[in-house]
């Protein structure tokens, strides 16, 4: 069971985490959303489209201008409340790494916080339990947040990503937050390079059989561009194809640009897996 906010999600139910970027240079979209009416139309859009969460983040992840925790909170906490109220079903998760920023959130009515900097600051999860909120725990290989990896090794990748991410789980297990409410991500790109995100994908199964319900965001990523040498706009296909890959393998929630594109991969996979119906069943029936 995966519990998020007012909504529950059965084992077999794939789940599409919307990405809201509140940020006027984020690396996919530029801004698009960075303006309140823009980016509630994004919501309403992706939840049309299948989205049953929306990320909501404040800051790039990447290099870039500084961006203070009061800055961070004046472009989401107002936004949170604003999709709560117009969005009451949906579950809201804030992308953040700063303890102040996912309390004030929690506050205006946030669901999750998706703590991609691998508890950097550790009073985040302690805010998750006090709210009672989801929490995303990843790993980041160590990595201070925005910044880019530079020739990081690790003896095993995948080691490394299952001692880090189940040990933040049980850490924020032991402080409160909920176990059905608790999800870990491989963190790919994230202090990594692109071969060891593809080993993350490889062994995906692995995170799967801790019994923690495990996280992908893959969406348009450096490693996809790497791998097919394409920019950024040109990565849709190679991610896709990567979601279908990671959702075989048995990944619960992605957090993805493209909601409808990435709908119809799950549905495809889960019918192959036979979790899903057809849609329509006619063909050899007449």
């Amino acid at each position: 069971m995966l519990r998020l906010g007012r909504r529950e999600f059965g084992t077999h139910e794939p789940v599409i985490m919307a990405i809201v970027n509140r940020t006027p240079d984020s690396f996919y979209d530029q801004g698009a959303t960075f303006r309140d009416e823009p980016a509630l139309a994004r919501v309403e859009q992706a939840v049309a489209e299948g989205a049953a969460i929306v990320d909501i983040g404040g800051v790039k992840a990447g290099p870039g201008d500084e961006v203070s925790a009061e800055e961070e909170a004046r472009r989401t906490v107002g936004f949170v409340a604003e999709v709560r109220r117009r969005f009451p079903e949906v579950v809201i998760s804030v992308d953040t790494w700063r303890a102040e920023v996912g309390a004030a959130v929690c506050e205006a009515g946030a669901d999750v916080l998706n703590d991609a900097w691998g508890g950097v600051d550790p009073g985040l999860a302690e805010v998750a339990a006090r709210y009672g909120a989801g929490l995303v725990c990843t790993h980041a290989g160590g990595a201070e947040p925005r910044t880019r990896p530079h020739r990081v090794t690790y003896d095993d990748v995948m080691a490394d990503i299952l001692r880090v991410t189940v040990g933040l789980a049980e850490r924020a297990l032991a402080l409160g937050v909920p176990r059905e409410s608790i999800m870990i991500d491989p963190g790919h790109d994230f202090g990594k390079n692109t071969r060891h995100s593809l080993e993350a994908t490889r062994r995906l199964g692995e995170m799967v059989e801790t019994g923690w319900p495990v996280l992908v965001s893959l969406s348009n990523k450096d490693f996809v561009g790497e791998t097919l040498d394409r920019p950024v706009k040109e990565r849709v296909l190679g991610t896709l194809a990567t979601t279908a890959v990671s959702a075989w393998l048995g990944a619960r929630v992605y957090r993805v640009h493209e909601v409808g594109e990435t709908r119809q991969v799950l549905d495809m996979v889960a019918s192959i897996a036979g979790h899903r119906a057809p849609a329509v069943a006619r063909r050899g029936l007449a």
